[in-house]
């Protein structure tokens, strides 16, 4: 079988779930259809609970539609851009599908950003509108955008009346520095406060007419682990596209009957799509976090009963050694997902032991709306991400020629399918370097380096970026931090290649230590263990201690800072 047809045969087909079909119709749809459908089949059923407040899809529906219509009364219209700068919260809901039903496309921003990323962000999506916590109105002023609106929301407006001062001290603890703007400066600068806003404009949306395949419903942006981030344009199409790959993949899932815990960020692409997109339009119960705190997350758990349990690896790992994770059982969830980052051995372990159930693997990125592959529930495969999902196909393929590699052999991981997205906005150049014509077949290049085994199961190696070149070797830094991650005093670690001239680059760890080994265990010790489980290059060069490390919004290692200190030196 020559390297071509390995993988257009897609071997993993055999190890579909028997209910799970090859391919499934994406309906030609907007995102505020879908969501109208649902709406009008599950009205009474509750859409939302935040901290103990309620609200029906019908009422949810009519909060949309006012949203809509006071954007469109500001003068949003169809082809604008609207920034959500919100935590988890009813108002980053309303304002997302208000935003989209008054015809605009979103850009949703991370609330840790500084106000020089949130400028970036401004002016390079275009947006002219933006809904924000009142709290993060001062770094919206530093960026010096020009802004035609303003909606500023208050955190406490969904909160049952007891909770609010707790939030607003949270907030204010979270956002050291920063304060709202009194009513006064909200006058003098005209701008809108959320709930007035809302009670203030009837629900009768505009009548907007959509072109799901070429219409953009939001532009997420990359990590900017290379340069500035950059957005991915995704369409209607393709989140009616993911909304019906996960469907068909998890035909278990029952529409209006699941509950699911929705502490992961609203703003990163996992949550928006796979929680509040997914689970919205097909009419299930959002039980909504603003942080991830883990004691009301394991309350929250148990008391709403819920069936699904989306986390990341971070997570999972202080869940395992959690004292109050006993609580739950576990067993009676029907999905207990993990993505955004590699989960590693340890981890994965370590929570079946505990709780007696496995964690289920996936695979995604920004730019296929979230989500490309995942493990059948019945056969996952330990240490694989999984096999593709329904209408997706995937090859991995030589970094330099593009050749399809065969089975076993490490490539790029190329992907294709009706959930990729159309592009990256105003990044003519990206696009020509990341899209690829194969055999008539138009692929993304991902920059993740991966393998399939014979059965079509994908492993994953490492991000292109994130490769070490030293001595002439390559070595992938995740290859280096799982070794030390089986180092039993080793919490957490992150590789980094730092530039020398003499050996390319010197491979460097950055080592957090469990606090009962620190000051106790040394560098040689870390470096001793390492030569003893790696081929002498792969060995760091260097480790440095840290009592923590930079993490992504998403609770990532963040190798981009590590790298970024370790040049500066």
């Amino acid at each position: 079988m020559d390297t071509n047809t390995i993988y257009t045969s897609k071997p993993w087909l055999k190890f579909y779930p028997p209910d799970v079909p090859a391919t499934v119709d994406v309906p030609l749809i907007s995102v505020p259809e879908m969501l109208d459908q649902t709406a009008a089949k599950f009205k009474n059923n509750t859409a939302l609970i935040f901290y103990g407040k309620k609200i029906t899809y019908g009422e949810l529906l009519t909060l949309i539609n006012r949203c809509a219509t006071g954007l469109a009364a500001m003068g949003v219209k169809k082809g604008d851009t609207v920034a959500l700068y919100l935590l988890n919260s009813p108002q980053f809901i309303i304002s997302y599908f208000g935003a989209l039903k008054a015809g605009a496309k979103v850009t949703p921003v991370s609330p840790v950003y500084t106000s020089q990323e949130v400028r970036h962000q401004l002016q390079d999506s275009e947006a002219k509108t933006i809904i924000c916590e009142n709290m993060l109105f001062t770094n919206v002023e530093r960026t010096g955008a020009k802004l035609d609106n303003i909606i500023l929301s208050d955190l406490g407006d969904f909160l049952p009346w007891l909770k609010r001062a707790f939030a607003k001290k949270m907030i204010s603890k979270a956002y050291q520095g920063l304060k709202p703007p009194t009513a006064q400066e909200i006058k003098s600068m005209g701008l809108h406060v959320f709930k007035e806003f809302i009670q203030a404009h009837p629900p009768n949306p505009p009548a907007i007419t959509f072109d799901p395949k070429n219409d953009i419903a939001a532009l997420p942006y990359t990590g900017g682990t290379t340069g500035l981030p950059k957005a991915a344009m995704l369409t209607h199409y393709n989140m009616s596209a993911i909304c019906a790959q996960a469907r068909a993949w998890w035909p278990f899932v029952q529409d209006g009957k699941e509950t699911i815990i929705a502490f992961l960020p609203l703003f990163h692409i996992y949550g928006q799509a796979v929680l509040m997109l997914a689970g919205l339009t097909r009419g299930q119960r959002l039980v909504l976090f603003t942080t991830p705190d883990l004691e009301e997350i394991i309350n929250a758990v148990e008391r709403y009963e819920a069936s699904a349990f989306f986390g990341v690896p971070t997570l999972y790992e202080f869940l395992k050694e959690y004292d109050k994770t006993d609580r739950v059982n576990w067993k009676r969830l029907q999905l207990i997902v993990c993505g955004a980052d590699t989960l590693h051995d340890t981890t994965c372990e370590g929570w079946q032991r505990r709780t007696g159930t496995q964690i289920v693997e996936g695979f995604g990125m920004t730019e296929c709306t979230a989500v490309s592959h995942g493990n059948p529930i019945e056969r996952p495969k330990k240490g694989s991400f999984g096999i593709p999902l329904p209408n997706i196909d995937a090859a991995v393929a030589d970094m330099d020629t593009l050749t399809f590699k065969p089975i076993g052999e490490e490539g790029e991981l190329l992907l294709s399918g009706p959930n990729v997205m159309q592009g990256y906005w105003k990044r003519p150049d990206a696009n020509q370097e990341t899209f690829v014509e194969i055999a008539g077949k138009r692929w993304m290049r991902t920059g993740d380096l991966v393998r399939m085994d014979e059965e079509g199961y994908f492993y994953f190696f490492d991000r292109k970026r994130d490769l070490i070149k030293h001595k002439g070797y390559s070595v992938f830094a995740r290859h280096v931090e799982e070794v030390l991650y089986l180092h039993p005093q080793v919490k957490a670690a992150g590789v980094v290649g730092v530039p020398d001239p003499k050996v390319g680059q010197i491979i460097k760890a950055y080592v957090v230590l469990q606090s009962e080994a620190r000051g106790k265990v040394s560098e040689e010790e870390i470096i001793e263990f390492c030569r003893q489980n790696l081929a002498h290059y792969k060995v760091p060069g260097i480790i440095e201690f840290r009592g923590e490390l930079p993490k992504t919004d998403v609770g990532k290692v963040s190798r981009r800072e590590l790298r970024d200190e370790a040049e500066e030196i």
